[in-house]
């Protein structure tokens, strides 16, 4: 099992408790940027900067996630793409995305940006909270045991 980490705007706390949980498993992480960031030095521990395009960091990770590999994004069009794969994807807010929700997920995304596009206003997500951090802690918890168990 390898972690995986859209890292660009993931949130500070998220990052840590996959930095934390890679060291406690001792499971490779990768995480994905499209600028340099701090990380702990660790051997298995690997930031990979990638260029400024939009999606660079998406693409990098579809192609290099395998079965069995558990990512974290916010990207829904990259959850539907690993999940595709037999990645396991988590929000950082702690959705779990798998063949059951993330179509759904992929359709509500796409219409709301088409809402956007044609000016309707829907705002944005709620900020991100403790309770964001609690559901991700216990999603990440769960489906690592999973992906153990296998």
């Amino acid at each position: 099992m390898k972690l995986w980490l859209d890292a660009d705007a993931c949130p500070r706390s998220i990052k840590a408790f996959l930095l934390k949980t890679s060291a406690r498993l001792q499971a490779p992480i990768v995480l994905v940027a499209n600028k340099g960031q701090f990380v702990p030095r660790s051997e298995l521990v690997r930031l990979v900067v990638v260029g400024r395009e939009i999606d660079s960091a998406d693409r990098h990770i579809a192609a290099h996630a395998e079965l069995g590999d558990l990512a974290v994004t916010a990207d829904i069009p990259l959850a539907a793409a690993l999940v595709d794969k037999g990645v396991v994807v988590l929000d950082p807010r702690g959705t779990v995305y798998g063949p059951a929700n993330v179509k759904e997920a992929l359709a509500t995304r796409n219409l709301m940006q088409d809402l956007r596009e044609s000016g309707v206003d829907q705002g944005g997500p709620p900020p991100f909270g403790p309770k964001d951090e609690a559901r991700f802690a216990n999603a990440l918890d769960r489906e690592v045991t999973k992906l153990l168990r296998r």
